[in-house]
């Protein structure tokens, strides 16, 4: 007998978004930005166990919002069901509607790493949102590093952790030597102007759509 799956995107409340701003947001770099914009998506009323949830390297928010994640966790009777449970979903800075680059700053804009996702993510939720502590906090990739950060900065301010394909290390090997390799292809593009750039630069789109060679 075939297996049916009991929920679908359907079965649990439609996702709200919104925009919060992080006034005079602070980076490791300590520099300071007057304003930094952070956009997120909510499921679920404010009055239920908050769960956080963290996309990968590349997506947003709305990245996790499908049938095989949210479409088995989020309906009635699944493990976060949001009946009970108030689920946020933040764009992580410089990715979907938050504070980004391309936005205009470009090159000028502060050197952000993990530990100013994190910040911004935090104070998302105690100044934007109001919320204190989590039940869940659960992440992806990049969003399971930023469980591990999560995990070091702010102990007890979640009842439980899930970093999801990531590891509490350095990157390295392949994975560092790919994005390595992504990130000089940018840099080394005519169109990169140093930065200054006009629209985004093609190297990437233009290297995708080459064909396959076949080996010899």
């Amino acid at each position: 007998m075939p297996l049916t799956r009991c929920c679908n995107l359907a079965d649990y409340p439609a996702p709200k978004e919104g925009d919060w701003i992080a006034r005079d947001f602070r980076f490791h770099t300590g520099e300071v930005m007057p304003e930094v914009r952070l956009h997120y998506r909510t499921i679920g009323d404010p009055s239920g166990e908050p769960v956080l949830v963290l996309h990968g390297t590349t997506g947003t928010g709305a990245s996790m919002l499908t049938p095989a994640f949210a479409g088995e966790l989020f309906g009635p009777g699944q493990p976060l069901d949001a009946n009970n449970y108030f689920i946020v979903l933040p764009d992580g800075i410089g990715a979907g509607g938050s504070s980004r680059p391309s936005d205009g700053l470009r090159t000028r804009f502060p050197a952000y790493n993990y530990d100013d996702m994190v910040l911004a993510q935090y104070r998302l939720l105690t100044e934007g949102l109001g919320i204190r502590h989590l039940r869940l906090l659960i992440g992806n990739s990049m969003g399971g590093m930023h469980a591990w950060i999560w995990a070091a900065r702010y102990p007890d301010f979640m009842d439980a952790l899930v970093p999801m394909a990531s590891q509490p290390t350095e990157m390295s090997g392949r994975n560092w030597m790919l994005r390595r390799m992504l990130t000089e292809m940018v840099r080394d593009d005519p169109e990169y102007l140093d930065g200054n750039y006009a629209s985004p630069p093609r190297s990437l789109r233009d290297e995708w759509k080459r064909p396959l060679r076949s080996p010899k």
